[in-house]
């Protein structure tokens, strides 16, 4: 995984668990704040890179100090089924142009944003529900997900004609 910015390294130890030594229970260390930065990797449009795209995100905000529970654990809960979604949808209707994925991820003070680009020129729109349909809400649940949080998502055209679909989600520590 590629990382661009300056990003502080912190231990790998949980935070929020006892600290002390040997002899009894310390104080709880305090957080470390979040690290920002911009992540970016890439895989194979292929099925097993949508969970392998699903924990390569999840231990990146987990590697910078974004804690898996409370309020931020939700954001980062939905944020993750956004990334299968984005992946799936790059995987079911992009694999024939687009022989390769990117994800990045981006943190900064407050907010969580994850892309998906591909190199296929369509760009999907949500559907609305059709109870009679089987498939096709991948994008309705990226936007309904993305509305609860308080975020935003869109589509964009890269300069090679592919798109990025991105969503980003305010971070609450």
């Amino acid at each position: 995984m590629e990382s661009r910015g300056s990003v502080p390294a912190w231990p790998a130890a949980p935070y929020g668990g006892q600290g002390g030594t040997a002899e009894g229970p310390g104080p709880v260390p305090p957080r470390p704040p979040v690290g920002e930065g911009v992540w970016r990797f890439t895989a194979p449009t292929a099925e097993s890179s949508v969970p392998r795209a699903r924990y390569a995100v999840r231990e990146l905000l987990e590697q910078q100090g974004v804690p898996a529970g409370g309020a931020a654990g939700e954001t980062v809960q939905g944020l993750l089924l956004i990334v299968s979604e984005l992946v799936t949808n790059v995987v079911k209707h992009a694999a024939v142009l687009s022989p390769e994925l990117a994800v990045e991820v981006a943190l900064s003070a407050g907010r969580v944003r994850v892309s998906v680009e591909d190199n296929h020129p369509y760009r999907p729109a949500a559907l609305e529900t059709d109870w009679a349909q089987t498939g096709g809400r991948g994008l309705l649940l990226v936007r309904e997900i993305t509305r609860e949080a308080g975020g935003h998502y869109d589509v964009e055209h890269t300069p090679s004609g592919g798109k990025i679909i991105w969503a980003e989600l305010p971070l609450h520590l």
